[in-house]
């Protein structure tokens, strides 16, 4: 699993930095940008990964472990030795899964429901844009571009003024900019950093038709890139 500091270098960083500092100074909105190694824990799925082995393991015991014995045969193991080899390859598979999948994210990824993956991301936004302080501007003018790696996704969350001036649909407007350049199309190429600064521009083009900056506006929230690298934090 890409963690977030590991995929956005100074450079990059830095690149997100500026973006944000151009857009700002054509509009009154403070844009926030924000990358999550992962917005979800997804423990069940860790189970479910450990469950598979277990099974896989009990199946190798009862297929290899010496039955009772045949007419004329005498190396077959006792029943409550099997059963013990039994219950002992279920538990170690199991906890040996479980603890796999703690920390490759690519074993249990393929366990974890689309709509659950969504909530969670929206969920880790919603904190974010509380948090960051995104809420908490002058004006109401805060929007925050939320993307988290390890489920492939991305939200766009905006404060009441930018809401009333734009409507619902300007963060979806953003956030299709965003996934968009995420998943490789347009002159982002996939690149994250550059699928950012994409959002960010075209969000900064039509917020400052509506809530252009004014003489008297100052930098209220930080420009930086925030990267999170545990869900929650």
């Amino acid at each position: 699993m890409k963690r977030a500091a590991d995929l956005f270098d100074a450079a990059a960083r830095e690149r997100v930095r500026a973006a944000v500092a151009a857009a700002e100074k054509s509009t009154s909105c403070e844009l926030v940008p924000v990358v999550a190694t992962a917005s979800g824990r997804y423990d069940r799925a860790e189970d479910v990964v450990g469950l598979w082995l277990a099974c896989a393991a009990a199946l190798a015991v009862w297929l290899l472990w010496p039955h009772a014995a045949g007419p004329g045969e005498w190396d077959a193991s006792p029943a409550w030795l099997g059963a013990l080899a039994l219950l002992a390859a279920i538990l170690l598979a199991f906890s040996l899964g479980a603890w796999l999948a703690g920390r490759l994210g690519g074993l249990r990824r393929p366990f974890v429901p689309a709509d659950q993956a969504a909530e969670e991301v929206d969920a880790a936004a919603r904190r974010a844009f509380f948090d960051r302080r995104v809420h908490h501007t002058a004006g109401a003018t805060g929007v925050l571009l939320y993307v988290s790696l390890y489920e492939h996704r991305a939200a766009v969350l905006a404060d009441r003024a930018v809401v009333e001036a734009l409507g619902e649909g300007f963060t979806c407007e953003v956030c299709a900019t965003l996934t968009a350049g995420l998943r490789g199309e347009g002159s982002a190429g996939g690149d994250p950093a550059d699928a950012l600064c994409a959002a960010i521009a075209a969000a900064a083009a039509r917020l400052a038709a509506v809530l252009p900056r004014t003489a008297d506006d100052r930098d209220e929230l930080s420009d930086a890139l925030v990267l999170l690298e545990e869900p929650g934090r």
